[in-house]
């Protein structure tokens, strides 16, 4: 089955990519506190607070859909509910991202990010629809049985 290590590999690349986002945006955070420069006449003290906040954040919520993920690969059954949405939505910003990162920072990121786009996008189709039960009619329906006789 292909589908264990799917999710697998998505949790801990979402894991990895939560700590990175995090380390990230924290370091352009104490950056702009140590510049003492602003932009536009903002604040850099409200700069880099929010980029901290902002990494935290996002952090926070690739680490939850690395949970979703995780929790996939441990209990072997497709993501429900919330878990679903989460999954999707990662995977539109893995998307979005992609689209950013290939112009900003290059292919290599971009590549990077298409790649974790495919794996999510892999585990939410492999676990698309619960199995059948060996004896449930085509159509998915209650199994066939034949009508009593009846006796006059």
């Amino acid at each position: 089955m292909v589908r264990r290590p799917v999710a697998w590999a998505v949790a801990v690349l979402l894991f990895a990519e939560a700590l990175g986002v995090a380390a990230l945006n924290w370091f352009l955070g104490v950056v702009v506190d140590r510049q003492d420069m602003s932009l536009a006449g903002l604040d850099p003290d409200v700069m880099s607070v929010s980029s901290k906040i902002g990494g935290v954040v996002f952090g926070l919520y690739f680490a939850l859909c690395g949970l979703v993920a995780l929790l996939v690969a441990l209990r072997d059954r497709r993501p429900a509910g919330l878990g679903r949405v989460l999954l999707v939505s990662v995977a539109v910003v893995h998307g979005l991202l992609g689209a950013f990162t290939w112009g900003l920072v290059g292919w290599h990121a971009f590549l990077f990010m298409m790649a974790v786009l495919a794996l999510v996008v892999l585990l939410l189709m492999t676990y698309d629809a619960p199995p059948e039960p060996a004896d449930a009619a085509p159509g998915g329906t209650e199994p066939i049985t034949p009508p009593a006789p009846t006796t006059p």
